[in-house]
This record gives C-alpha cells, structure tokens and sequence, in this order.
C-alpha cells in the first residue's frame, strides 16, 4: 500500500505500550499483526510511554510519548512542577510533528476513553486529545480501535475524552456499553461499531497437554485500590480486597489445591509478595510473565482461574479456562456476559472470601459445559475481528487515486455486534 506520492503509506501507533501493562501490549501486538498480514509496505512507527521496549519487543522504530521523563510521578516540588507544566507544552509541538509525517495514526485498543483507574485529566487524556486534534489538523486519519470507554465524572476529563473521540476518524469499542458511554458524554456514534477485545485476535495455543499440576487454580491479582472517585477511600478498598484475595487463595491450599498467582501490570509485584508471606504454602507460587501469550499459557494450563484485570480475564477465556471475574468496572462483566460467564462475577470493592469460594465452587461444577461455550465463543470473537480488520483497511488505507481529506467520515460497513 502507497500514498498518492508512491511512497509506503505511513502509519502510526499511539498509547501508553512498553509502560509494563501486558494487555496493552497484547493490543499493540495484534494491530500490527493485523498491519504485517494485511498492510506488509506500510512504515511503521510508535509513539509510546516505553519507547525502548516497544522498539526491542516489536521490531519498529519509538518515540517517548511525553517530553518530561516524569510525567507519570507526583509532582511534589517546585522545580518538578514547573517541568511538568513546561512538558505540557513541549507535547503539544513534539505531538503534532509526529502525527503530521504519518497518514494513518492507531489507538490499539486499551481504555483510553474511560476513567475506571485513578486517572489525572492532563496525563493520558490531554494526550490523547492532541493526537486527534493533530489528526483532524493536519489531515492525519486517527483511529480509535476496539477501545474501552466509561462514564466520566470529573469534567476536564470528560472534556478532553469526549473532543477525542469527536475527532477521531474511526471509533470502534470493545462492549456496547462503552459505545453508550461515549453517546452519553455528546458524541454522536451512530456509525460506531462494537467489536471483541484485540486480544481475541491473537493467535490460539495449541491444546495442552496433562497438567504438571493437577487441579491448578491461576488467581489474577491487581494492584486495585479503587477508581477515580475513589481516592478519599483508596488505602481501605485496598486492604478490604488483598485480605479477601488472601482468605481465598488461603482456602484454596486448605482444600489442598495448587495456586498460581499471576499479574498484568509491574505495579502489581507487592500483592503477589503480599499474598505469599500472607498463606506461605509451597502450592502457592507466583509466575513470570512478559506478554499475554504468557499468560495465556498460564491459564492453558489451569483447572479454572480467578481474576481481577480486564486482559487476565480474556487471556483465561482465549484459552478456554473458566474463570470467575473479580470486577472493578462494567468492561469485565460486558465480556464475562459475552463469553457465557456473565453468571461468575464478583465485586472488587466488597470481596467477600466465602461468596467467593461459594461462587468459584459453583463454576466448577460447570467446567466441562463453559469450556464448550468458551470454545464457541472464541471462534466468534476471532471471526468479527476479521470483519473489523477488513472495516479498517477500507476505513483507513483508501485507494491510492482517492485525494487525501482532512477529516475522514466514517465509510466502514456497518457490522453490528452488539
């Protein structure tokens, strides 16, 4: 694929990718799976909060979202305020350069338009709404692809999220509440689509063999210590949901189970070392991973799961492993009711360590009948995301004699999932 000079189309990638948070990553994965199958010519490049591992990883060449190395810190002097302030700035030019030498610029996945983890309006979404400004400027097609999104409180982020999504050039969510969300906050998303997760793009594992350890409970864990408008009670929701973890996970090596705990962000290494000294069993152990096809392997491996983050939810579900969904936001249980386990929810806020052994037991009991669904529905989530990337080449990458507009409409097929 050309530009109208008969260069290679020029096509970018934009998020918080190479941060240390897998599912991230696992989306970025697979839009440039997506990219190499489909789109070969293409130059392409990132702009990213972990350049040097996005570019290590991944093979492209990156660029560190944010000017001040710091942005993601507290500022709590002087001197770092005022370098914080400057990098705001500084952002607005070095964004607006980057997205004018690209014809193509991708959100892959992630939820960039929601608010359901502590989030500052002028860190991520002050970022994302210069990309699509930049875009709509300078002619530059932004897409927002298979994203999550949310109701939002605090108005300047509503604000910055709801003029990202306006101008964008394709919108497309990963649930049909998401899209609603954003209908919610003022934008008009009647040619919007709803599409599975990236993730569910992946390429499937082969089938596993005997488990080395029968009976294996994977227990997903998170750093989780509430949302946005939880920050007066963060320290409480924290202790209030590491000490069910550990009850649980405690009763699991009472009843002589194996436990792997697993994670998906750096942040989460404490409530793994929190949960070992807590229980202190040898059939309790924590696993290494470095992307989502580990974790998928993980959970391959598994009798059942138990997990709170979004993308340690799809990763069990890709791999056929009924899992039950400790919640946080409406994204988890939108997928756990897409997949045919909307049944096996349990709230983040209030764990309560014997519901949930009560609710865990019950999924098993079910095991064989989910793993059917599961595989019934994977096949379907894999299907749709060839309808969206077929939507996306039409979308994004026109004919080569098309001229070149300033703000693309959305010309996709409609393919309603919802």
């Amino acid at each position: 694929m050309t530009s109208r000079n008969g260069t290679p189309i020029r096509v970018g990638v934009f998020g918080l990718l190479g941060s240390g948070n897998l599912g991230n990553d696992g989306s970025l994965e697979a839009i440039l799976g997506y990219l190499r199958a489909e789109h070969p010519e293409a130059v392409v490049d990132a702009l990213c909060g972990g350049p040097e591992i996005v570019s290590a990883r991944f093979g492209i060449p990156a660029t560190r979202l944010n000017w001040y190395h710091g942005e993601y810190r507290t500022a709590s002097r002087a001197g770092s305020v005022a370098a914080k302030a400057a990098g705001k700035l500084v952002d607005v030019f070095r964004t607006a350069a980057w997205v004018r030498r690209h014809d193509v610029v991708i959100v892959p996945g992630m939820g960039v338009l929601e608010a359901t983890l502590p989030l500052r309006p002028w860190g991520f979404p002050y970022a994302l709404f210069l990309l699509s400004a930049s875009g709509r400027l300078f002619g530059t097609r932004v897409a927002l692809v298979s994203v999550g999104a949310a109701a939002i409180r605090n108005r300047p982020t509503r604000v910055l999220v709801r003029w990202s999504a306006r101008l964008a050039a394709y919108r497309s969510y990963r649930d049909t509440q998401a899209r609603d969300a954003i209908r919610a906050m003022g934008v008009d998303t009647a040619r919007d689509e709803v599409y599975p997760d990236l993730a569910f793009s992946l390429p499937a594992l082969p089938s596993p063999g005997p488990s080395a350890s029968p009976g294996l409970v994977c227990v997903g864990v998170m750093a989780f210590h509430g949302g946005n408008d939880d920050r007066d009670r963060a320290e409480e929701i924290h202790r209030q949901y590491l000490d069910g973890t550990i009850r649980f996970v405690r009763a699991l090596v009472e009843d002589g189970r194996p436990v792997r705990l697993l994670t998906g962000d750096a942040v989460d290494a404490p409530v793994v070392t929190a949960i070992l000294d807590a229980v202190d069993s040898p059939l309790v152990t924590a696993a290494e991973t470095s992307s989502l096809a580990d974790l998928m392997k993980e959970m391959a491996d598994a009798d059942s799961a138990v997990a709170i983050r979004y993308h340690n939810l799809i990763c069990a579900l890709k791999a056929g492993t009924p899992v039950l969904a400790v919640t946080y936001a409406a994204k988890s249980e939108a997928l756990m009711e897409g997949m045919g386990l909307g049944a096996y929810c349990h709230p983040a806020r209030e764990v309560d360590a014997g519901r949930l052994l009560d609710q865990f037991r019950a999924l098993e009991k079910r095991s064989a009948e989910l793993r059917q669904t599961l595989a019934e529905r994977n096949q379907d989530a894999a299907r749709r995301l060839q309808h969206q990337f077929a939507a996306l080449t039409t979308a994004l990458f026109p004919a080569t004699d098309n001229p070149r507009t300033r703000a693309l409409p959305h010309t996709h097929a409609r393919q309603e999932t919802s």
